[in-house]
């Protein structure tokens, strides 16, 4: 049996809808957690100095998108056709939109530049995104696209406790559809057993 190591930091953000795909589809991997503090003994090491990364069959794999795609389609919770496939990598791209979005003001190191952007995030990015995900998810039942279950809905609850925490808020308090989508991912019987054993982390 080829073994799958995945390599990414002891935390969630964008490498837990990973986890979560591969979780749900039932396959065995090796996480490996780098410690933050770790890092820059071993980024060089590391293929474009980044993580994640996917390790099998002697290859290695950047790119989180990437790498949730490709499990994605193994684990078919994909589009039936490729026009849904696009809906669903579009839903996928806007998702990591989102989140960059929020990513450039918070790790903003001038406190004063930090401070100007975040007064058009809270008032107008994060309003508007979280608008537009809620109504998805009320266009299509409780998900994110092509009314089913698919990766798109694995993106979105994966990065979630990230940005709440970067945040500090919670970003889909008072919508109903996106709690409903939550609830929709994190009841999936594997993805609930993983919730309860994986490292308790805050992102």
């Amino acid at each position: 049996m080829t073994e799958i190591k995945f390599t990414y930091f002891d935390f969630k953000a964008v490498g837990e809808p990973i986890r979560l795909l591969m979780k749900y589809g039932g396959i065995d991997f090796v996480d490996n957690r780098i410690k933050y503090e770790d890092w820059p003994k071993i980024k060089s090491t590391m293929p474009y100095g980044q993580v994640p990364i996917l390790e099998m069959d002697g290859k290695v794999v950047h790119q989180s998108t990437a790498i949730a795609r490709y499990f994605a389609k193994r684990v078919k919770l994909v589009g039936d056709n490729v026009w849904e496939e696009m809906e669903i990598d579009a839903v996928v791209d806007t998702i990591n939109d989102f989140r960059s979005k929020i990513q450039a003001c918070f790790y903003e190191k001038d406190a004063a530049v930090k401070e100007t952007r975040k007064v058009p995030l809270f008032q107008e990015t994060i309003p508007f995104y979280i608008g537009k995900f809620e109504e998805l998810a009320k266009n299509n039942n409780g998900h994110l696209a092509v009314g089913k279950l698919t990766w798109a809905d694995f993106c979105f609850v994966g990065i979630l406790d990230f940005l709440n925490k970067v945040t500090e808020t919670n970003l889909i308090g008072g919508c109903p559809n996106l709690e409903k989508l939550v609830q929709n991912v994190t009841s999936i019987p594997t993805i609930k057993a993983w919730i309860d054993v994986r490292p308790k982390t805050d992102i």
